[in-house]
């Protein structure tokens, strides 16, 4: 069980990364990683959602949608329950934390539509997960994607100190940069393959 566990959160940390491999959470990838505070702010709180909204849709999942034969309404209740959070959390920010608040701005809301959270709680289901292992898988998605975000920060403060032709300024040095760090994370693919023989 803990080889199991082991081995579904490193995979969910560098194997399949959601941002670098799945590309899912790229809006907030691309426009909150220009500065590394914004960067660990948005990463804490997507992970905080990613947990919350996995504890809470896995069992809606198993105990009310698939018992009442509903799971045809899973994409409309799981973005309901990621919603409220997102609602939540944002209000804890604004009251504890008003500068990160202020700094993820409209990055904050659109933690609702980050494709990443709705799709970690869908993938759980849909990967046979129980619930221990969802959330271990959503803790490694989110340290992930953390990971992802720092990682992406450091290389995008390299990138403004350095002089880039005018015409890779901006976002296509930026979207040229994010495809050499995605193909990066595919050397990570041994790591699982060591782990498991």
């Amino acid at each position: 069980m803990i080889k199991t566990l082991t081995i579904i959160f490193v995979s969910s940390i560098l194997v399949d990364n959601y941002v670098l491999t799945r590309f899912l959470g790229i809006c907030p990838f691309l426009g909150v990683s220009r500065k590394l505070d914004q960067a660990v702010g948005m990463g804490v709180s997507v992970i905080f959602v990613m947990l919350c909204a996995t504890a809470v849709t896995w069992p809606i999942q198993i105990f009310i949608l698939d018992k009442l034969g509903l799971g045809y309404l899973q994409t409309l209740v799981f973005i309901l329950v990621i919603a409220a959070l997102v609602q939540f959390v944002e209000i804890t920010l604004k009251k504890f934390l008003p500068s990160l608040h202020s700094a993820l701005g409209v990055y904050l809301p659109l933690i609702t539509t980050n494709c990443i959270v709705l799709g970690v709680a869908i993938n759980n289901i849909t990967d046979g997960y129980n619930f221990l292992e969802s959330i271990v898988s959503s803790l490694g998605v989110g340290i992930g994607f953390l990971f992802a975000m720092v990682l992406f920060s450091g290389v995008r403060t390299r990138l403004e100190n350095t002089g880039v032709p005018e015409t890779f300024r901006g976002l296509p040095i930026t979207l040229v940069a994010a495809s050499i760090v995605s193909l990066s994370f595919y050397g990570f693919a041994g790591v699982i393959e060591g782990m498991l023989s």
